[in-house]
Formats: C-alpha cells, sequence, structure tokens
C-alpha cells in the first residue's frame, strides 16, 4: 500500500511540474513603432525587439491587417508589448487574433490584447494621428531578415 501511495505521489508531482513548464514562465517584452492606414480595410506595419528575462533577444517585423468600420492614419513610437505564457522566444513568434476600438485626433494613446494559442500580448502606445473606428484582424509577428 505504501508503495501505491509513493508511486501516486511521485506521479502528481511529475503531472505537477509538467503542468507548470506548460504555463510558461519566461518574461518576453517588445518593443515595437507602428504606422497604420485605413479606410474600411485596415493595414499596419512595424518593427520591433523582442527581449527575454533569460537574456535572449530577437529583431522582429509586424504586420497586422483587418476589416471593419475604420478610417484614419496613425502612428505608434516607442511601443511596449508584455507576453504571457512564453517558455521561450521562439514562442512570440506567429499570429496573433485581435479585436479593439478606437477614436484618436492627434495625439493618443491606445491598448490592445492579442492571443496566439496560450500566449497573449498586452499592447501600450501613445502615437500621432487621426482615426476613428472598429477593426477585427490579426497581427503576425517574424523574424526580422
Amino acid at each position: 500500500m505504501k508503495r501505491v501511495r509513493a508511486a501516486c505521489v511521485g506521479l502528481l508531482i511529475m503531472v505537477g511540474g509538467l503542468q507548470a513548464a506548460q504555463a510558461g514562465t519566461l518574461e518576453c517584452k517588445l518593443h515595437f513603432d507602428l504606422s497604420s492606414w485605413s479606410l474600411i480595410y485596415k493595414h499596419s506595419s512595424g518593427s520591433g525587439t523582442v527581449t527575454c528575462k533569460d537574456g535572449t533577444s530577437m529583431k522582429v517585423t509586424i504586420t497586422a491587417n483587418g476589416g471593419g468600420l475604420t478610417a484614419g492614419k496613425t502612428t505608434i513610437k516607442d511601443g511596449i508589448g508584455d507576453f504571457s505564457d512564453v517558455n521561450s522566444i521562439n514562442d512570440v513568434i506567429g499570429t496573433y487574433v485581435q479585436a479593439g476600438g478606437s477614436a484618436a485626433v492627434g495625439k493618443s494613446g491606445a491598448a490592445q490584447v492579442l492571443t496566439k494559442d496560450n500566449v497573449s500580448l498586452s499592447l501600450a502606445g501613445t502615437g500621432k494621428g487621426i482615426a476613428l473606428g472598429v477593426d477585427i484582424g490579426g497581427m503576425t509577428i517574424k523574424p526580422a531578415k
């Protein structure tokens, strides 16, 4: 009976450790610049650098496309993004789903949360431009060439 209990406890510890490893504990940040234009269809492009607490970093390109009732042109300089549920810097690469609304004239602030599988990215930044609308789309982060 003691062996069975010991085996069960060992199995629970192993499963718990696996779940903790899958949750992603590496802190990574994205520093970026982004320009957008829209007239019903919205397109954004930019570049940035992802840096992680383990010392890794990667230059990236960013593109985002969407549709909806949008119109305007904006730029974001020195934006910051925080990733969650990351195990390695490679987990940040891919396409994220986004949904948001905006209204801006002159200087403005923006905040958005995007998701890709288990990874989340919260973005914040200030910019300039004129924009009005609601958009739904995706944002893709790729390693810069």
